[in-house]
C-alpha cells in the first residue's frame, strides 16, 4: 500500500477509565497525557468513561472530578487537542462549556447508531464554541450499512468534522467493518473514523481493515486499556501501521515505553479476553456493561454470562446500565 497519513485518537484516559473503575489521579493523567502529546498523538480523549456528566450512582463516580483531571492533562498537552466525549442525555452543553474552560478543544458527540438526531444541538453548540466536533455512532453492529450511512449524513449536516463508527461490543468481523467504512467513504464528504473493542480479539485486525477501507482516524489506548476486553492497543496499532507503510506521525518506541512505564502500574487487571468479555461480543452487548454485570452476578449469585445473554436478547444500549440490576433480579427469581 502506498504511504498515506492517518490520525490516531487515544482514549486511554476516557475508555480506559472503565477498566480502572474511574480511579485516575491528576498526576496519572498529567503523565499519560503529556507522554501521548510528546509521542505525537493529535487527539487525546479524557472524561468519565461514560462521557461528560457520567459520574453518578448508575455509572460510578470518579475518584477525582473530571474537570480537575482535564486541567491537569491540558497543562501538559502542547501540540495535540484535549478531547472529551459527550453522550446527549448524560452530558450537557453546560458541561461542554466547562470542559472547554478546562482546556478541551474537541468533543466527540456519541449516540446510539440509529439516534444521530439527538446529537444536533450538541454538535451545533460545539462548532459555535470554536471546538472540533465529531459524530460518534455507537453499537455499529446494531444497524444495516444503509441506516448507518443515513445517520452519519445527519451528523455531517450538523457540522461534524468527521464521523466515527464504534464497534462498542467488539462484535464486528473485518468484512463487516470494510462494508461500513467503504459505504461511509462513498457517501460522505467528511472523513471517517473507527473505534474498536477487543472482545473477540479482532480490534487490531478491524482497525487495519478500517484504514485500508478509507478510515482516516483510528482510536486506540495504551495497553488496550478500556471497557470489556479493552480497545485496540495503540502501540500495537503504531507497529501495524508502520509495517503497512501507513504514516501516523507518532513515536512507536515512545508509545511502547509510555504504556510500560505509566499504564502497566495502574492497571487493575490485564486486558485479556475473559469469559465475560467474550460473551459481550457474542451477545452484542455494550462493552462498558461488563464490570456492572460482574457486580450484579455476585449480588444475585448468577453466572454473568446468563445476564449478558439476556441483555443482548433485550437489545440494551449504552446508557441503560441501570437495567442490569433489573435483569439480574428477574433472572434470580426464575
Amino acid at each position: 500500500m502506498a504511504a498515506r497519513k492517518i490520525t490516531f485518537v487515544d482514549t486511554t484516559l476516557r475508555d480506559g477509565s472503565h477498566a480502572v473503575r474511574h480511579s485516575f489521579t491528576e498526576a496519572q493523567v498529567a503523565e499519560i497525557a503529556g507522554g501521548l502529546d510528546k509521542c505525537g498523538v493529535e487527539l487525546i480523549e479524557l472524561s468519565h468513561g461514560d462521557g461528560l456528566g457520567g459520574g453518578s450512582f448508575t455509572y460510578g463516580f470518579s475518584k477525582v472530578n473530571e474537570f480537575k483531571l482535564m486541567e491537569a492533562a491540558s497543562s501538559q498537552i502542547k501540540n495535540g487537542k484535549l478531547t472529551v466525549l459527550l453522550l446527549p442525555g448524560i452530558g450537557t452543553i453546560a458541561d461542554l462549556k466547562e470542559a472547554q474552560k478546562c482546556g478541551a478543544k474537541a468533543v466527540r458527540v456519541a449516540t446510539h447508531v440509529t439516534e444521530a438526531d439527538v446529537s444536533a444541538e450538541h454538535i451545533y453548540a460545539a462548532k459555535d464554541m470554536g471546538m472540533m466536533a465529531v459524530g460518534f455512532l455507537m453499537m455499529a453492529h446494531r444497524a444495516p450499512v444503509e441506516r448507518i450511512v443515513e445517520e452519519a449524513k445527519k451528523m455531517e449536516s450538523y457540522g461534524a468534522d468527521y464521523v466515527n463508527v464504534a464497534d462498542s461490543a467488539g462484535y464486528l468481523m473485518p468484512l463487516d467493518v470494510k462494508a461500513r467504512i467503504e459505504a461511509l467513504k462513498s457517501e460522505l464528504s467528511i472523513p471517517v473514523g473507527f473505534h474498536a473493542h477487543n472482545n473477540m480479539g479482532m480490534a487490531s485486525a478491524n482497525s487495519l481493515i478500517a484504514v485500508q477501507s478509507g478510515a482516516e482516524y483510528v482510536d486506540g489506548t495504551l495497553r488496550g486499556l478500556g471497557a470489556g476486553a479493552g480497545n485496540a492497543q495503540i502501540e500495537v496499532l503504531a507497529g501495524i501501521m508502520k509495517r503497512n507503510e501507513i504514516e501516523t506521525g507518532v513515536d512507536f518506541y515512545g508509545l511502547m515505553d509510555l504504556a510500560a512505564e505509566k499504564v502497566d502500574p495502574i492497571m487493575i487487571r490485564p486486558q485479556t479476553i475473559d469469559n465475560g468479555s467474550l460473551m459481550l461480543a457474542y451477545a452484542g452487548v455494550y462493552s462498558s456493561f461488563l464490570l456492572h454485570v460482574y457486580d450484579a452476578a455476585k449480588k444475585y449469585n448468577l453466572d454473568p454470562r446468563d445476564i449478558l445473554v439476556e441483555l443482548g436478547r433485550r437489545e440494551m444500549v449504552g446508557g441503560q446500565e441501570d437495567m442490569i440490576i433489573d435483569v439480574a433480579h428477574q433472572l434470580s427469581t426464575k
